[in-house]
């Protein structure tokens, strides 16, 4: 790119010569008064002129970011600037997932490059700023700005090359998700929930008589000395569980509206889905993925903060274009332990996750459905013109389907709970524990 004329200086040209030309043949010192002060102002900014060019350095303050968390995008251009350069303009195009402060996304800085003799506090380069604030989870690049530079009087501008776009990954927003302390198969030694057997633990059991393998340190002293035999206290040991997320990703029903306005169905199973993650892996569980529509990019098992990010960074790749396999590559693909805790997030409308979770029931896990339907849905989707008096009735029946295709899953002992954040899984986790702990039949 050159410098190149701006239309205000070829407009001064054409008026100043136009007035000259005619204070000439017409004889008019008029048009002659007129016309020489815009010759000069034209011949000043031909004169001023920028020879160099200005680089332009981009950065990011962060580029992982929650939802509904801000960043700052600086571009930087370097003191070694020409002169004769007056101002520079920075813009972000236009994007549906960021909101820019100023909103226009438009920036103007003067040019004031270091002279020698100056205070130390003076720039010595000029640095634009705008605040970046993402409202949907995912990764997404911020398109390349568009830089302009002008010359002193406007007369001359050049379109200034920046750096590539940047991408920025917006985590799924953790809300203040809390549950109970009821398991209902505990298997492991490393968790926080109480077991039902004894065990090294801290929540205790009661005193009973020394047997051969106890550990000193258990010996109740006060118990021993008044019945002159040896006591030791028995508490009960801390279990974990393995807790499966099953994400459906098959479909995205509903209107997303980022942060601040309406959910999707996908929208609310990924923010349940890292709530629930967030949650149990912060009381010891062993928390696993698996999303319906990406059966590579499922995380194992595992527990700790660093298991938390995976997840998060599986959730921000989440998408409802992905490749959905049917039932049988499904179970095959993802074997899950017949003692775990899984937990769908769908909208429970496509028959292939409907089959998959009475295949989970029969092979012993214990399943629990989150329902991620918006609740208003049917105001949301517009018919077709032809379509507004049978689309009602319509959607009516196949809500009747689903229902029945519920009822089916309550028979078999899935609970359907809608989400509704923190609590939601309160009264199924305990029904879901009294059950396990209940004597079974044996042949």
């Amino acid at each position: 790119m050159r410098w190149q004329p701006t239309h205000a200086h070829i407009r001064v040209v054409v008026v100043a010569a136009v007035l000259l030309v005619v204070a000439v043949l017409a004889r008019r010192p008029d048009a002659a008064v007129l016309g020489l002060p815009l010759a000069f102002v034209a011949v000043w900014g031909r004169f001023f002129r920028p020879r160099a060019e200005p680089e332009v350095h981009t950065e990011l303050d962060a580029d992982v970011l929650f939802e509904g968390q801000a960043t700052t995008y600086r571009l930087r251009v370097p003191g070694t600037v020409d002169p004769d350069i007056d101002l520079i303009v920075a813009a972000l195009p236009r994007s549906r997932w960021f909101e820019y402060s100023p909103r226009q996304a438009a920036v103007a800085e003067p040019v004031r490059p270091a002279v020698a003799g100056e205070a130390d506090d003076v720039p010595d380069s000029v640095t634009l700023e705008v605040g970046v604030r993402s409202k949907r989870w995912g990764m997404r690049a911020l398109e390349r700005p568009t830089v302009v530079a002008t010359s002193v009087l406007g007369a001359y501008r050049v379109q200034v090359a920046s750096a590539g776009a940047s991408s920025v990954t917006t985590l799924p927003l953790r809300e203040g998700f809390e549950a109970v302390d009821a398991m209902p198969r505990p298997a492991g030694l490393v968790g926080l929930h109480r077991s039902r057997r004894p065990g090294e633990g801290t929540e205790l059991a009661g005193v009973r008589p020394f047997r051969t393998g106890d550990r000193l340190r258990r010996i109740n002293w006060s118990v021993s000395a008044r019945t002159r035999e040896l006591h030791v206290t028995s508490t009960w040991s801390d279990r974990d569980t393995e807790v499966v997320i099953l994400l459906d990703t098959g479909g995205e029903i509903g209107i997303s509206e980022g942060i601040d306005g309406r959910s999707s169905s996908l929208d609310t199973g990924v923010r349940a889905a890292a709530s629930i993650a967030e949650h149990y892996l912060r009381h010891g569980d062993r928390v696993r993925l698996v999303d319906t529509g990406n059966l590579v990019r499922g995380v194992r098992s595992g527990s700790g903060r660093g298991h938390l990010r995976r997840i998060l960074d599986a959730l921000v790749h989440a998408d409802r274009r992905g490749r959905q396999p049917d039932q049988d590559q499904l179970a095959q693909r993802n074997r899950i332990r017949s003692d775990s805790l899984v937990l769908v997030l769908s909208p429970l409308l496509r028959q292939m996750v409907l089959g998959y979770v009475v295949t989970l029931v029969h092979s012993g896990c214990t399943v629990i459905a989150v329902d991620t339907l918006p609740p208003d849905i049917a105001s949301l989707i517009d018919a077709d013109e032809h379509d507004k008096r049978a689309w009602p009735l319509a959607w009516r029946l196949r809500l009747l389907e689903r229902r029945r295709e519920l009822d089916r899953l309550g028979d078999l002992g899935v609970p359907t709970v809608p989400w509704r954040g923190s609590g939601t899984l309160d009264e199924v986790l305990r029904d879901a524990a009294r059950l396990a702990s209940a004597p079974r039949m044996r042949s």
